[in-house]
């Protein structure tokens, strides 16, 4: 069979590979000429560990290649953004674009899947509009939700043996969507509806977003009373029954900072917990930037000069380069624009070069700085030693301290 993924981002992309390389002709479609360029090329364009050398041999094997535009296929996925808008209301135009790029190619017997997340609702929207648009395929395609749940830097095992949630229009729909990604899935494919599906993934990034706001609501608490976080928390989780996560300096990534937004979109009354924990990640990232400013301010007190500031990681999880929604990144910006002519050293080992920022070394980083600030616990900080000279603001658990 003959697959197009509309998509070719940090899921998009590793997906068609993998159903490339398990025998299934894949088309992989990206707006970015660049993208595309570099695809065909064999070249990732994103960062995860063993994947290019297997995009190198599909496409050298002839079972991908990427274009602007989509082909005839007899599977069509849609694994575009969906970002939210300035009010927090979910955006599914991206969605919608893609379908309505493959609208004029669907035929008979065709599978049409979602993977973007998305609200509650959409996948029904789309078949509405695919319907609408082309009346004479009703109850002759089939479409599905099938969101996607892997770890950045572990996409390669987990796309393979990780369970998957497939929610199908239909019986006959979820049934022709678990026959491909039994294809190359070794976990268990669950059955459901799609309604069910698109809540599911909201869910589950919900779900840990509450109990990372717990985390950094004790973080918040614990500086506030002179008590190590780091240590409070391991002792915590000395009991049999109660497993807290690391606080860091807010959420980010295009998933658990994004989706809660989903739920309390259309459900603002009912999502009270949900909506709250969003609001305790964001403050977290802003109440970073205003203690990076007071011991800058302190600094200057007591030294009569500014300090040469180290901001450690701009990616929103370590060891990765994606800066989506990172709150490293924001709290980076808020505190080069609130210092003017302040040495500010920015730091970010998984990416050569940024629009914005200009990149310094780690090493030479925390040699020069007079002010650490550690956002993003990348592994090559945690070779770094204390330093009593300095001031370290760990805010992300580099040395726990």
């Amino acid at each position: 069979m003959k697959a197009c993924f509309m998509g070719l981002g940090y899921i998009g992309l590793p997906t068609a590979i993998i159903a490339a390389k398990h025998g299934v002709q894949v088309v992989g479609v990206d707006i970015n000429p660049k993208v595309v360029e570099m695809t065909n090329r064999g070249q990732l364009h994103i960062i995860e560990p063993g994947m290019e050398e297997m995009l190198k041999e599909v496409v050298k094997s002839g079972m991908l290649h990427a274009s602007i535009t989509p082909e005839v296929s007899d599977a069509y996925f849609m694994v575009v953004p969906t970002p939210f808008k300035g009010n927090h209301e979910p955006d599914i135009s991206y969605v919608e674009a893609a379908t309505r790029a493959v609208l004029p190619l669907l035929k008979e017997g065709d599978l049409y899947v979602i993977e973007s997340t998305s609200p509650v609702g959409t996948t029904d929207k789309m078949r509405d509009l695919i319907f609408g648009e082309r009346p004479e395929l009703e109850g002759k395609v089939f479409i599905a939700y099938c969101p996607e749940r892997v770890l950045p830097g572990n996409v390669i095992y987990e796309l393979i043996h990780n369970d998957r949630v497939i929610g199908g229009m239909d019986e006959a729909s979820t049934d022709q969507a678990i026959a491909f990604y039994g294809q190359f899935v070794q976990g268990t494919l669950h059955r459901t509806n799609s309604k069910t599906a698109e809540m599911c993934k909201l869910t589950e990034n919900s779900s840990r977003d509450v109990q990372i706001a717990f985390a950094n609501e004790l973080s918040l608490i614990c500086d506030k009373a002179g008590i190590n976080v780091w240590e409070l928390i391991n002792l915590a989780n000395k009991h049999p029954r109660v497993n807290i996560l690391q606080p860091g300096c807010g959420v980010g990534g295009h998933c658990i900072a994004v989706d809660p937004y989903f739920i309390t979109a259309d459900f603002p009354i009912e999502s009270q917990i949900i909506g709250k924990a969003r609001e305790i990640n964001n403050y977290k990232s802003f109440w970073c930037a205003e203690k990076v400013q007071n011991e800058m301010l302190k600094f200057e007190l007591a030294h009569h000069r500014k300090p040469c500031v180290a901001m450690m990681g701009l990616a929103f999880k370590p060891n990765i380069d994606d800066l989506r929604e990172s709150p490293a990144k924001y709290i980076t910006t808020k505190v080069m624009q609130s210092c003017n002519n302040a040495d500010i050293l920015v730091v970010e080992p998984n990416i050569t070069e940024h629009k914005v920022f200009k990149l310094t070394n780690y090493r030479e980083a925390y040699e020069k700085a007079d002010v650490v600030v550690f956002l993003t616990a990348h592994e090559p900080f945690k070779t770094l030693e204390w330093r009593e000279d300095k001031v370290i603001l760990d805010f992300c658990g580099v040395f726990k301290r």
